[in-house]
């Protein structure tokens, strides 16, 4: 072994005066960061289509009070995602819900439900924006603007397994003439 060329420094070693200089330092950062606090946090909505407000107390339509078109024989129907907003401008938000069969293996392919309140004041669907048979499932899901997106991933072949969707294609589907209507988003990509 070879002798360093430099020499040991004194101040390598740490004493007690050490880390009484960190705690001090420390809990002067901890004392100022409880004064100076950043200012409050804002988020805003991308523009989307003109809504009327919602009347006050109008809570969505909840995917749990609702029996989806899904035949899942002796396991349950699960909502998987959920979001909420106007989506036909009314005023009155509605909920989409990604549903999928409590299935014990594999990757069990997604229903894409729109559920609104009825004149008598609870959930229904009203529409299906994916159909299981369509044995996709969802990726990622948001409902803004008065938009749907999702990215919903397939199979190329029967030969792929159901557990590794190897297609991925993007949506949009957007109420117009009172019904919703599919798109691809502009800024979509496929892998």
């Amino acid at each position: 072994m070879q002798p360093s060329a430099v020499p040991e420094l004194a101040h390598a070693h740490t004493r007690p005066i050490h880390w009484l200089a960190t705690a001090t330092a420390v809990a002067a950062v901890v004392a100022l960061s409880s004064v100076l606090q950043p200012d409050a946090a804002t988020a805003a909505q991308a523009a989307g289509p003109p809504t009327r407000s919602a009347p006050a107390g109008l809570a969505p339509p909840d995917p749990a009070d609702v029996a989806f078109p899904l035949e899942c024989g002796p396991v349950k129907a699960v909502v998987k995602k959920k979001a909420s907003g106007d989506l036909d401008g009314d005023g009155r938000p509605e909920t989409v819900a990604v549903v999928h069969c409590d299935a014990p293996m594999g990757t069990p392919p997604d229903g894409v439900y729109v559920l609104t309140r009825g004149s008598d004041g609870k959930p229904r669907v009203v529409a299906t924006l994916v159909e299981p048979e369509d044995s996709t499932t969802v990726g990622d899901f948001a409902v803004r603007g008065g938009a749907v997106t999702a990215a919903l991933l397939g199979y190329s072949s029967s030969d792929v397994p159901r557990c590794c969707p190897d297609v991925t294609s993007e949506a949009k589907w957007r109420w117009e003439n009172g019904a919703f209507t599919r798109s691809t988003p502009a800024d979509a990509r496929s892998v």
